[in-house]
Formats: structure tokens, sequence, C-alpha cells
């Protein structure tokens, strides 16, 4: 249980369940190959059965960690810093985001939407999930749709997130990972047929990076 002063913090955004932060290549979407420092949070309920993070679902895991001290990491490496989790927007992304930006970091987002948009972003990498949607806020806000495709049936589900998404937002396919064999030449066959979509791959699985 935490005091009662620290779920204050927390509550207000002032203090996030900090899983883990690292300086590493972006390896999907749009910024695929680019330098940047990732802060991962804790605390997670949409419960993808394909989640490769589900160490990050209990936030009690994971200790509250002051912003001004994640925002004094993240300084230290990157220009670029992407916020994801678990699912961040679960917390209130204000204080962070406006204290990075306010360092003159680009703050970037990997969401599924499920939750209230808070923060200032740079760039809103909207990834849906079935079993629970995004927010028309997401939609709205999304620079980057980021659907994964486990199946087929996948490819439906993506057709009704991009409807929904906003016109300029850039659409992705990407294969869940422990299915790419079987769904990277579907993906491929579906882009060249639906030039809308580009593919996306976790290439940093690729090059065994973090």
């Amino acid at each position: 249980m935490l005091k009662k002063e620290i779920q204050i913090a927390v509550d207000k955004g002032e203090s996030l369940p900090l899983m883990e932060e690292f300086y590493t290549i972006q390896g999907e979407g749009y910024h695929t190959g680019t330098a940047a420092y990732f802060i991962r949070v804790g605390g997670c309920d949409v419960g993808c059965h394909w989640c490769d993070v589900k160490e990050s679902w209990n936030a009690e895991l994971h200790p509250p960690t002051d912003v001004d001290i994640i925002v004094t990491n993240a300084a230290k490496y990157a220009k670029t810093i992407v916020i994801t989790g678990g699912e961040p927007l679960t917390w209130d992304m204000t204080p962070i985001t406006t204290k990075l930006k306010a360092s003159g970091l680009n703050v970037h987002i990997e969401t599924s939407g499920a939750y209230p948009v808070t923060g200032a972003w740079d760039w809103f990498c909207l990834s849906p999930k079935k079993n629970k949607l995004p927010v028309q806020g997401a939609y709205d806000i999304a620079h980057e749709l980021k659907v994964i495709i486990h199946n087929k049936h996948d490819f439906i589900f993506a057709e009704e997130q991009a409807a929904k998404v906003n016109d300029d937002a850039i659409l992705f396919l990407q294969p869940e990972w422990s299915k790419k064999e079987q769904m990277t030449p579907l993906i491929v066959d579906y882009v060249m047929n639906n030039p809308k979509w580009r593919v996306s791959l976790q290439t940093h699985k690729y090059l065994n990076i973090p």
C-alpha cells in the first residue's frame, strides 16, 4: 500500500510507476531506425494475450518515481523521448510531457488509446486493441495508426480502425512477433493491394537490441 502522499503524487502524474528506461533505436513504425530514449511506465488492463511485456501490467510492481528524476535522466541521452508501457494513458501524462518539452525534447507516445488523452505530444502512435478500443480523442490526434496483425481477421479490424482515425494519420500493419513467418507475407500482399498502408516490422528484435 502506497503512503498517502505518494499516492496523491501518482494520481496527479507527478510520480509514475517506472518499469524501465533505456536508450536505443526505435524499432517500429514511422520513426524506425532513429535513436530514442524509452520510458516504460507500468500499469495496463487492456490485456493483449500476445503482449511481450506482461510484467508491465501490474503497476504495483514498479516503484513510483518522481517525474523530475525521469526527465533529468532522459535529457542526458536523446532529443527524442518515447513514453510507452504498459498503457501510459492510465496516468496523467501532463506533468511529465510539460517538463520534457520544457527541456527542449521531442515527446512521443505509443498507446492503445483506451483512456482519455493527457499530455502534449509531438508524435502520437496509436496502436488500437480489440478488447479495449480507443477513445475518440486518440483517433482525432493520431499521427500514426499501427495495427498488429496476429491473424487474418485483424486485416478487417485494421480497416475498421483506419476508418475512424483522422485523415492525416499514417497507416501501418505490423506482424505480431510470434506469427511473423505466417503473417508477414500476407501483410506484404495486403499493402501491395492496398497501398494506403505501410509495413512495420519489429526491427529491434531482428537487431537483438532493447
